[in-house]
């Protein structure tokens, strides 16, 4: 979704719940990466690994100057020919500490060795975020939890969306200077005219 469809949803969302809930779990999520210079693992369930989302936090942290939202995606299932960027497995949740970030996608209900994972990484200090169906074992584990249930006027993955937009727009302003307009208009005619992101 780019940046035009982000904000012709925000539009049509405009007086809803969803744009302060979506930019508040944003704000939480930079606000626990961005001190502690990155550090966030990214992770789905067994049945729903979130390539979309990883795709979109890699794109927002190159288009706002913030690396550290860039994730590691931690995969159920690694296999020995994938590349390394795809070769994270579950068994990284267990060496989280504090400092870094665990960011849970669980459109359904985490099975119980991932929820004793997340469990372990958060007594070990990391910060714990959950995305999903609103799961209640998940929720109180989490530090900071957005439900999308499916009864919600959206679906999870357009509420990744506008959680990754938000992301990315709440950098810190740039330092004022002559050049400050100039550079913005370059940032901006650089996104609009560069080629679209490798898929995952």
């Amino acid at each position: 979704m780019d940046a035009v469809r982000v904000a012709l949803l925000r539009e049509v969302l405009a007086g809803t719940e969803w744009l302060g809930a979506t930019r508040r779990f944003a704000g939480t999520l930079r606000s626990s990466v961005v001190p502690h210079g990155g550090g966030l693992l990214l992770v789905g369930t067994a049945a729903y690994e979130p390539w979309h989302l990883a795709a979109h936090l890699v794109d927002e942290a190159a288009w706002s100057g913030t690396p550290e939202l860039t994730p590691t995606l931690v995969r159920h299932r690694v296999r020995a020919a994938d590349p390394a960027h795809l070769s994270t497995g579950l068994g990284r949740i267990e060496a989280a500490r504090r400092g870094e970030t665990l960011l849970v996608v669980a459109p359904d209900a985490p099975d119980p060795e991932l929820l004793t994972r997340v469990h372990d990484a958060r007594r070990a200090g990391a910060t714990v975020l959950a995305l999903g169906s609103g799961d209640r074992d998940l929720g109180a584990l989490s530090h900071e939890a957005l439900a999308v249930p499916e009864t919600a006027d959206l679906d999870l993955d357009t509420v990744q969306h506008l959680v990754s937009a938000a992301a990315g727009e709440n950098a810190l302003p740039e330092p004022r200077g002559r050049r400050r307009l100039r550079d913005r208009l370059s940032r901006l005619a650089d996104q609009l005219t560069s080629p679209p992101p490798a898929r995952w």
